[in-house]
């Protein structure tokens, strides 16, 4: 992806999960389930069984919200003993789910480099309501983002059209401004739907050199 000769990018959004903090996602649910005593496969699918009585993502039931974290867990805790024969205590899920995780510093300390050059920089998540106290233990946003976009706060979530409107219009960007860095691929392909750049996360240094390259930023002085 290079940069636009005409719009330039102005504006980097930051995904959390995965992006923020480590380890990945996938690694987060092993760790969670080894401690729980349930499978990956298991936990998942009892989520998508959930969601899915929603009509909707695996989390969409949390992150919009349209149930409370406690109905979420007792659900999912339904499902496992339903369909899998797992008699599983979900309760306290936020702090058991963020145990042990912690920042990815070399994507923070970027981040703040960028902040220092006159770079926006923000942060869109797709958040569950619950889990809001438990990330801001992890990563400090205060001097960090100029904005924060939470789909349980707009009622939207990524890859939605939707929540791209929003982050525009609260930061006064045009879409081609904006830049998404995401480690879920459906994630970019929403952004680009919605007119932005997108970075697909997979480690600090991939993303880096690709986002350095789209914004044309040399070493720091």
């Amino acid at each position: 992806m290079q940069r636009s000769a005409e719009t330039p990018v102005r504006a980097v959004w930051t995904d959390y999960g995965g992006v923020l903090e480590v380890p990945s996602t996938k690694v987060t649910v092993a760790n969670f389930c080894a401690k729980t005593g349930i499978t990956s496969a298991q936990l998942l699918a009892s989520m998508e069984k959930v969601a899915g009585s929603y009509g909707v993502d695996m989390l969409a039931p949390l992150d919009t919200p349209l149930i409370t974290q406690e109905e979420w867990s007792q659900q999912v805790e339904a499902v496992l003993l339903a369909e899998e024969g797992v008699k599983a205590d979900l309760s306290d899920f936020p702090a058991r789910w963020f145990e042990g995780r912690s920042a990815n510093q070399p994507w923070v300390d970027h981040l703040r480099q960028l902040k220092s050059r006159g770079t926006f920089v923000g942060l869109m998540s797709n958040m569950v309501p619950a889990w809001d106290e438990h990330w801001r233990r992890i990563i400090n946003p205060a001097g960090l983002f100029e904005d924060i976009v939470m789909s349980f706060e707009v009622g939207s979530r990524k890859p939605d059209t939707d929540i791209f409107r929003v982050a525009e219009k609260r930061a006064g960007f045009l879409p081609e401004e904006c830049v998404l860095i995401d480690d879920m691929e459906k994630n970019c392909e929403g952004a680009r739907k919605a007119g932005w750049h997108a970075i697909h996360f997979t480690e600090p240094a991939q993303a880096i050199a690709e986002l350095d390259a789209l914004l044309a930023v040399g070493p720091p002085e």
